[in-house]
């Protein structure tokens, strides 16, 4: 049965407590491991995680099996993952090779005993019991530490700023015709595996040239597409009416032999389900491409359809030179003036102006905000009277032309002060991205959005961990001229 936490009490075992931290350093690891050594000699802190990941992980499960990862294991894995930017191979190897990470998960032992190994395997299991309900409960719980570290008064108010940003899925770019071929080659593969568990299946001999043919004739729609030259709507048309006449005929052969695949055990009836699938989405590519390219029709946006892998991918514009158009979802970030992500949430087809009010309630309903500053894409009338309520300084330029009122609202010199601060936010969107909030390499939305959770968590600890090491430093500073003016 996998524990709460336990620290091994055997000699040989390094203690989590002592861990060393290489203080002067730019590197991300010593700000995230003195964040989660402090956190961890922080009784009340350190519970309250525990807590929430026993309910998430722990919470219904028989007390019996063979002993799993710890939570604070399966926690500091998942830190160290999004905080470096790190894949799970790359994870899996700090794991066995790295002394510093080792020790902080209770696994390094003192020179000449047998190491313990976490298996790569074993890593990514544990660190995916983890969602998106229970990290945004967890950062909760390590901004809280941080306001602890960086504020100089228990009752000070926030200064808060909000905006958003695009975290991508890991999709090529969209067109129908390649999204035929990735539906086409699916089912491909789902044949295939039936062949290869049943070689008595009959029909399907030549499927090898089935997968063949049609990747041939998807890059040839591609190479007339992106071609031009005189008569390229001829040769479009000729290469779609390829494509399709194939596309067709291989459709008609799945419905025609689904019948004869057998149904022996569950994971055969879970295949079938995942080929009535693909075979959807021929069907749905089919038309879409036949009126496309043969008939000359325009593609509504809501038919259209991003990924079949990542269906959860939207196709975004921010009104950006470059890149004009990204492939993920949207989320928006609330930021104090520490630094620190109070507030997240991934925007499920919503414009930023439809979120404020649900990103209000849960602020207000946890800190108490001196100032809060948005960009144009956030303004609606309703927001900006529903926000006066309850924050002191509110900046909220409006979307459009503005009437006298705002023209001398937006020019007051404390309005202009906190627009120009609003900034600030931009560098915490870069950071993010440059540890890993670029683009999501997990698959599924549950994974997505996993994956922007430990992000958020990730950040806070390095930005907490920053600022005690900072604190430390200047301490060591203090002491060391105190000894210098003794000494004279």
């Amino acid at each position: 049965m996998r524990n709460r936490f336990e620290q091994q009490t055997s000699l040989d075992i390094k203690p989590i407590g002592e861990t060393p931290v290489l203080l002067k350093s730019r590197h991300a690891i010593p700000a995230l491991v003195k964040a989660l050594l402090v956190i961890y000699n922080t009784e009340s802190h350190f519970k309250q995680i525990l807590d929430i990941l026993e309910e998430r992980i722990l919470s219904g499960k028989k007390k019996t099996g063979r002993k799993g990862l710890n939570l604070w294991q399966i926690f500091v894995l998942a830190q160290f993952r999004l905080a470096l930017n790190l894949s799970y191979d790359q994870l899996h190897y700090m794991a066995f090779s790295d002394s510093t990470l080792r020790q902080l998960i209770g696994i390094e032992r003192e020179s000449g005993f047998k190491s313990e190994d976490i298996s790569y395997q074993r890593i990514i299991d544990n660190v995916q019991l983890l969602d998106d309900e229970t990290l945004i409960r967890i950062n909760d719980v390590i901004v809280k530490f941080g306001h602890d570290i960086f504020k100089k008064k228990e009752e000070e108010a926030l200064r808060v700023k909000t905006d958003s940003f695009v975290v991508e899925s890991n999709v090529h770019f969209p067109t129908d015709y390649n999204l035929l071929w990735d539906s086409s080659r699916k089912a491909v593969d789902t044949i295939s595996w039936f062949t290869d568990k049943y070689p008595k299946i009959k029909h399907w001999r030549k499927l090898n040239d089935w997968h063949k043919s049609l990747k041939n004739l998807s890059r040839a729609v591609g190479q007339s597409s992106s071609g031009g030259g005189k008569d390229k709507d001829k040769r479009m048309k000729y290469a779609g009416h390829k494509y399709l006449t194939k596309a067709r005929a291989f459709r008609d052969k799945l419905e025609l032999s689904r019948k004869d695949l057998p149904i022996i055990e569950l994971i055969d009836l879970s295949k079938i389900v995942e080929l009535e699938r693909f075979t959807a989405l021929i069907n749905k590519h089919i038309d879409l491409v036949e009126r496309r390219i043969i008939k000359g029709e325009k593609i509504p946006h809501e038919e259209k359809l991003f990924s079949i892998f990542e269906e959860y991918t939207e196709w975004i514009k921010k009104g950006k030179s470059r890149p004009n158009v990204e492939l993920g979802k949207k989320v928006s970030i609330t930021t104090d003036h520490f630094g620190l992500i109070l507030d997240y949430v991934v925007m499920e087809n919503e414009s930023d102006s439809q979120i404020v009010q649900s990103t209000a309630e849960r602020l207000l309903s946890k800190y108490v905000l001196k100032s809060w500053s948005f960009d144009k894409g956030y303004w609606h009338k309703e927001n900006k009277e529903l926000l006066s309520l309850f924050v002191e300084e509110l900046i909220m330029p409006k979307k459009g032309k503005p009437n006298k009122q705002e023209i001398k609202e937006e020019h007051a010199p404390n309005f202009k002060k906190l627009r120009n601060k609003h900034s600030a936010v931009e560098s915490n969107i870069n950071e993010l991205e440059h540890r890993g909030l670029d683009r999501c390499p997990d698959k599924g939305y549950h994974g997505f959005k996993r994956y922007i959770g430990i992000g958020i968590v990730a950040y806070n600890l390095r930005r907490i961990g920053r600022e005690l090491i900072n604190q430390e430093l200047k301490k060591q500073t203090k002491i060391k001229r105190r000894n210098i003016k003794l000494a004279a």
